[in-house]
């Protein structure tokens, strides 16, 4: 079979459940008590910058590992306290992240593979989230109510179902109006659904807190979000490591740029400058105030939603901007990129075509079309100040493809 076909077959054969809830230091691959995992490639703590600088020093803080900023930064300068990407130990990281031991984790595994892809919770409808860089006193309150409340009664209710099968829940979804990136709006109503006579039974033990988790739940549109990233890590990295493959398998954002990996070239990141974006900013910010401070949530187009999607989510418009048009004329580009269509994800408005998965490193310099992204986007100063479409640049594809041209024995022409 050809190596792009096999890498695609076994993203597409992915059958995601949510197995867990745990704590990241019992669930993460390698993860330490002493460690923060961020998005993009693993660098030394002086390279970040920015916003994504200030989340990894906020979390070592929120874990408890430093009292302030300045001791924060000392230890991580010293390498008391440990940077690594989020990639690398399975997981994937919504805008700058960020993972500590204590943080509760989505458990996904692949049972087709038997892989698992892990992502932390989603924090809330607030624009203020230590993901985008913000830090206070209703932030960390926020966190710890996550890890103390909301992520001990869902793992009750997902252990008492035998989990929840993902892939189910994502193809309804996108028949209802999500891409499941910018919108899981139906994602996480269905989510619920599926296990509110636990939720139910549960608070028969634990009322306040079943109240509480319901009301979240209502509350945060977004919550799906970081299911639909854990299933498509576990996807992806099914069809990671085929030798030949020209396959992207993940893409990453991060305060010096953006990067890819590609299934045949191993776990190197193949970099490139800052995306573009077309945004919709909120009201008193403007494209003046962007500030690139990270993301890995583009793990959802590398497995053909998101962006690769965006034509079954007209209500997308309200919230980033753009027309029905200009998204039906995004989507369909997307085709001419990629190896497959995904025979369990479907566009209605395209007769319930399937969504095009599989980005072929080749095929974007052939066309010079590069992957389109729904992105939220941050600002200067922490917070997230808008939401738009934003492209990948070619030349993180450039650089792997250079990396093809001296491994050219395993790509043949």
């Amino acid at each position: 079979m050809d190596p792009n076909d096999l890498a695609v077959e076994r993203i597409c054969a992915a059958e995601p459940v949510l197995i867990d809830i745990q704590s990241a230091g019992e669930a993460l691959p390698g993860m330490q008590p002493n460690m923060i995992l961020t998005s993009g490639p693993t660098v030394p703590f002086d390279v970040y910058s920015g916003g994504q600088r200030d989340a990894i020093v906020y979390g070592a803080m929120y874990e408890g590992l430093a009292d302030d900023q300045n001791e924060a930064v000392d230890k991580l300068e010293s390498g008391a306290i440990v940077v690594e990407g989020c990639h690398d130990h399975g997981c994937v990281a919504s805008v700058a992240g960020i993972y500590t031991a204590s943080m509760p984790v989505f458990v996904v595994e692949n049972l087709t593979a038997g892989n698992r892809g892990f992502c932390n919770f989603y924090e809330g409808e607030s624009r203020h989230r230590l993901n985008y860089g913000a830090y206070d006193a209703g932030v960390r309150d926020q966190l710890r109510f996550l890890e103390h409340v909301v992520a001990p009664t869902l793992r009750r209710a997902v252990r008492a179902n035998d989990g929840v099968a993902l892939r189910p829940l994502i193809r309804r979804a996108l028949h209802m109006g999500d891409e499941l990136h910018s919108r899981n709006t139906a994602a996480t109503l269905l989510f619920g659904r599926e296990l509110f006579p636990h939720l139910l039974a549960d608070a028969v033990n634990s009322q306040e807190e079943a109240r509480r988790t319901l009301e979240y739940l209502a509350a945060s549109d977004y919550f799906f979000l970081r299911l639909s990233m854990a299933a498509g890590k576990a996807a992806a990295d099914a069809g990671h490591g085929v030798d030949g493959s020209t396959v992207v398998t993940a893409m990453t954002i991060w305060c010096q740029g953006t990067g890819i990996r590609v299934s045949g070239l191993g776990d190197a990141w193949h970099l490139g400058p800052f995306p573009s974006a077309e945004a919709r900013f909120f009201e008193g910010h403007t494209a003046d105030d962007l500030e690139w401070i990270g993301g890995e949530s583009p793990i959802t187009e590398t497995v053909g939603l998101g962006g690769f999607a965006q034509a079954a989510a007209f209500p997308l418009q309200n919230y980033q901007g753009g027309s029905a048009d200009a998204m039906m004329n995004l989507n369909l580009a997307m085709y001419d990129i990629t190896v497959a269509e995904h025979p369990h994800y479907r566009i209605p408005v395209f007769d319930y075509r399937g969504t095009p998965v599989g980005i072929d490193v080749r095929k974007v310099l052939q066309t010079g079309v590069t992957p389109v992204l729904d992105a939220g986007l941050a600002g200067k100063g922490g917070g997230q100040i808008g939401a738009g479409v934003v492209r990948m640049p070619i030349e993180c594809f450039q650089a792997a493809a250079a990396e093809i041209e001296v491994d050219a024995h395993a790509f043949p022409r």
